[in-house]
């Protein structure tokens, strides 16, 4: 009987231990996450673009943060450049065409560390149809700490490259002098805040 109880005892004293060797489950907080682009506009200038809704799931392993995955969805539907015709223009086919591609999708394939705080992370990354895979340059995820609501929270930001013309993302039209009304080349920006489930 006292080493059933010596062994209920060593299990309680054990188990916040072995719970934070375990992997835990993040959610992404759309209501304070976006996700952001810029690309060159008639070679003089950069424009900025926001897409409203992002969600998704990151399953941290704290004690190898190498064994953790991501996966996140933008909303394509959300995109919003402040300028309402052209946020159609890029809703059209000539673009996102967001009728028949709702959704960006990026799914984790490898996480390594890449500094002190940093994190290098490879995955696909689906959109107009097309799945191509990108590196994610990462900072965090950040310290914990819990809101007014007792809610468990930490932050991570990422930015990554890309070629809109390997996705098929492709219209434009040429300068006269030379060049074309828009880039190739975007810059893709996540701010993320998550909650722990």
């Amino acid at each position: 009987m006292k080493s059933i109880a010596r062994s209920v005892a060593a299990a309680l004293v054990l188990a916040p231990a072995l719970a934070f060797g375990q992997a835990s489950t993040w959610e992404i907080d759309p209501a304070h996450s976006h996700a952001s682009f810029t690309i060159r506009h008639m070679v003089i200038s950069n424009v900025r673009g926001d897409f409203g809704k992002t969600t998704g799931t990151l399953t941290l392993d704290e004690k190898d943060i190498t064994k953790s995955t991501v996966e996140a969805t933008i909303d394509a539907t959300t995109i919003d450049t402040r300028e309402a015709k052209r946020d159609e223009h890029l809703k059209s086919p000539d673009f996102f065409d967001v009728a028949k591609y709702p959704v960006i999708t990026f799914k984790s394939t490898k996480v390594e560390k890449a500094g002190k705080d940093g994190l290098k992370v490879t995955g696909d990354l689906t959109m107009h149809g097309v799945t191509k895979p990108v590196v994610l340059k990462v900072t965090g995820p950040t310290p914990p700490v819990t809101d007014p609501y007792k809610n468990v929270r930490r932050g991570v930001s990422a930015t990554t490259k890309l070629d809109r013309k390997d996705y098929g993302v492709a219209w434009s039209a040429v300068l006269e002098g030379g060049g074309a009304v828009v880039g190739n080349e975007v810059s893709v920006e996540l701010e993320v805040e998550l909650i722990k489930k």
